[in-house]
């Protein structure tokens, strides 16, 4: 569920690190098995001109010593080619041609590969990144990716929500790689510490969604985005009754207790077969019908059984208040107005479900 929120203008966020993308291998592992590959290249090479050492004709003294071989391959393979040592037999010259040569050209490539990947590259990626995080504004910020973080993702996605819109905080890489996969932004740290938060915009956000895993570190990530966005809705996931007030307290606006929200489904489902199952179509975009709020000024007057989208009404968020579609208040829709109504989903030949 949205809610719309009056535009503002958004606090100039901090100097902080761009966002990172995940990758395979570390960097240093990369770089020497790059490394590592060239010098093996370079070796073997050495080693077949010390073997055929005797085609080589060094113009200075006539003689070629294993440091003679050693300057002649280098030379050799930086192409430099200052003409003191010289293949001067056929085999040899065959040798240079033929083997020589392929090594070479694979000892350049993968010279120039890395300094394009670890410098250009990599630098290109990083302003790159820079930039879209300095421009990150009206994004949802996942700060956790375990399973309720994931999924919530997903639903996203399935949703219409742009992936790119999207910024997931974790400290495990494996999980921040799934979210990538997706399509989302992502940076690894401790979303407790105000540098991280800063560096995601959460005072730009449109709405922070935390699912730590742990109750304590859900409340403590909850205390910091409010303390740097007061305005911004935050929503937590919190597994144990006791620290629902807690996370109130902090500042959560919507608090989600997974473990009570199965209870009521077991409960409900022991009068019913179908209560669970219209729960789950209910939350998910891909059920026949779903839950939204709304808010259209053209509704303003109506009552809440004549909405302009044809749904059917439930609930109105008026102030603090809770009104049902059964009390008088519900005859007449006020500016500001939150409504919570049924809709139809649409199905795949775009015609509404019944």
């Amino acid at each position: 569920m949205s809610k719309r929120r009056p535009a503002s203008n958004p606090p100039k966020a901090p100097v902080f690190k761009p966002l990172r993308r995940s990758l395979a291998v570390p960097v240093w592992a990369d770089v020497a098995l790059r490394l590592g590959g060239a010098f093996f290249l370079i070796f073997v090479v050495i080693m077949v001109h010390w073997s055929d050492r005797a085609g080589l004709h060094d113009v200075h003294d006539g003689q070629v010593s294993f440091l003679d071989v050693v300057y002649f391959t280098m030379i050799s393979i930086t192409t430099t080619g200052f003409g003191d040592i010289a293949p001067v037999s056929d085999r040899a010259r065959l040798i240079e041609a033929v083997l020589v040569t392929p090594i070479r050209l694979a000892v350049i490539t993968i010279f120039v590969g890395t300094a394009y990947n670890f410098i250009i590259k990599r630098s290109w990626e990083t302003w790159r990144m820079k930039r879209i995080q300095e421009r990150l504004e009206d994004h949802i910020v996942v700060l956790g990716f375990g399973v309720s973080g994931s999924e919530a993702v997903k639903e996203l996605v399935e949703r219409g929500t742009e992936p790119a819109c999207i910024v997931v905080v974790d400290p495990v890489q494996a999980r921040l790689a799934q979210a990538e996969r997706m399509g989302c932004n992502v940076l690894q740290g401790d979303a407790t510490r105000d540098e991280i938060q800063n560096a995601v915009r959460v005072t730009t956000a449109r709405t922070v969604l935390v699912s730590a895993g742990r109750d304590d570190t859900s409340v403590l990530i909850v205390l910091t985005a409010r303390h740097l966005a007061p305005k911004v809705p935050i929503t937590v996931v919190i597994r144990a009754d006791d620290n629902e007030l807690l996370a109130r307290q902090a500042g959560a606006n919507n608090v989600i207790n997974p473990v009570r929200f199965t209870g009521l489904l077991l409960a409900g489902s022991a009068d019913g077969q179908h209560v669970a199952d219209y729960f789950s179509d209910l939350a998910s975009v891909a059920g026949r019908v779903q839950l939204v709020e709304p808010v259209e000024p053209s509704e303003v007057g109506r009552s809440l059984d004549q909405l302009a989208t044809g749904g059917k009404g439930l609930r109105i968020y008026r102030g603090n208040r809770t009104i049902g579609f059964w009390e008088d208040e519900a005859q007449s829709l006020q500016p500001g107005d939150i409504v919570v109504e049924i809709t139809p989903t649409k199905s795949s030949d775009d015609e509404p479900s019944t």
